[in-house]
């Protein structure tokens, strides 16, 4: 019987550190932008959803095509040029601001520039990690990366907060760049075999590519159901990621420094989560941690909407804060089995297609509802858009539970 390979393989610690360190940036300039929409160009929720819309607009457009190309190629260049690209994008904004020419129309522009980036970068790195790690070590190495990312998601508002209090918004957004050019050095440094391009064989056809991984996320792959239910979740996270920034900074009345610090509770629920991920997944199986997963991020939502009833108050941040926590954990919690399913399930010639044809349909999600909930949430009221959220994070759960992927296992 053959020894299980070890853990981690020799250049998975250089590409985690690039990725724990780009996602404090990113975390940072969440906040940075959310502050700067808001405080600085006098928006509200609709305009929050139109930068998100923005951030996830060319996963629509061409998330598709983007993984068929990247299948075709190595990934690890791909994944250095758009690191710099990324960086490069993000230097715009405090350069804009300090001509001062900077307006909501070019910060739309500009957060779509870097959503392109990322949508290549996205689909390379995802599609890099089954050539880094085998695949009996999937989940833990998705594990290691979400808990890095959790600890990225609870110092990065925080730190967000605090850069956004000293230096103001459009400079805090200095800080992210940064970190795509050590992510960029450190994938550079990373050292793994990879297939070059076949020589012969068929012509490539981009038409035929994109059908086939289309065909293979909603066919007899197993990954459907996942994949549907997974659609309806961003819906809800849509409308609370619009809402959110309005609700804390103007309804809650919190400081941006105050609405880092609840936004940090996310990361500290989220390493919790990415910690406990691979015995929950032991005991409850893969469909049942993530449906479980689910099922806490409806009761967050409660407890995000039940801070309204502590404003003016210590009670609402902490209540906000506990919401965050919940909804960190289950971020955490669910997300290295999700990937680890469905990267289980594929094969490594169609690993970017999968992961870009469900990325794509995602971001979609985002970029119809994102706006629609803001404009709701500015008409309604910010209330009944959470209790939605609240309704369609309970469908997802329903849906799942109703199906056989409850008992999914890898």
């Amino acid at each position: 019987m053959s020894a299980e390979p070890p853990f981690p393989p020799p250049g998975f610690r250089r590409f985690w550190a690039g990725e724990a360190v780009s996602g404090l940036g990113s975390y940072v300039t969440l906040l940075a932008l959310q502050t700067l929409v808001v405080l600085d160009l006098g928006g509200g929720a609709a305009q929050v959803g139109w930068v998100s819309s923005a951030r996830w607009l060319p996963y629509l457009v061409a998330g598709l095509a983007v993984g068929a190309l990247v299948d075709r190629v190595r990934r690890r260049p791909v994944m250095i040029t758009s690191d710099l690209v990324r960086a490069a994008m993000l230097l715009v904004i405090p350069a804009a601001w300090a001509a001062d020419v900077l307006t909501f129309p070019l910060l739309v522009v500009v957060v779509a520039g870097f959503g392109a980036a990322s949508l290549v970068n996205d689909a390379a790195s995802m599609a890099f990690v089954p050539r880094l790690v085998p695949r009996v070590h999937l989940q833990r190495a998705h594990a290691r990366i979400d808990g890095v990312d959790a600890v990225a998601q609870t110092a990065g508002p925080a730190l967000g907060g605090l850069l956004v209090r000293l230096v103001g918004a459009p400079l805090a957004v200095l800080a992210d760049a940064v970190t795509y050019v050590f992510s960029a050095v450190m994938v550079a440094t990373t050292r793994v075999d990879e297939p070059r391009a076949r020589a012969g064989g068929p012509v490539p056809n981009l038409r035929r590519e994109i059908a086939e991984g289309v065909r293979w996320v909603y066919g007899p792959s197993g990954l459907a159901r996942l994949a549907v239910a997974t659609h309806v979740w961003f819906a809800a996270n849509a409308v609370v990621s619009a809402v959110l920034p309005v609700w804390a900074l103007r309804e809650l009345g919190l400081s941006p420094a105050v609405f880092g610090l609840t936004t940090a509770a996310a990361g500290v629920g989220g390493l919790l989560g990415a910690s406990v991920s691979t015995a929950a997944g032991r005991r409850l199986g893969t469909g049942g941690a993530i449906i479980a997963a689910h099922a806490v991020t409806t009761v967050a939502v409660v407890a995000t909407v039940s801070a309204g009833a502590g404003t003016g108050t210590v009670l609402a941040p902490v209540l906000l804060g506990v919401g965050q926590g919940l909804y960190g954990f289950a971020i955490g919690l669910s997300n290295s089995h999700e990937m680890t399913y469905r990267q289980a399930l594929t094969p490594d010639a169609l690993q970017a297609r999968t992961n870009t044809t469900m990325r794509s349909f995602n971001r979609a999600v985002i970029v119809v509802v994102s706006p629609l909930a803001g404009l709701l949430a500015d008409r309604l009221g910010l209330v009944p858009a959470l209790v939605a959220a609240v309704v369609v994070f309970t469908a997802v759960v329903l849906m799942l539970l109703a199906s056989p992927f409850r008992h999914a296992r890898v």
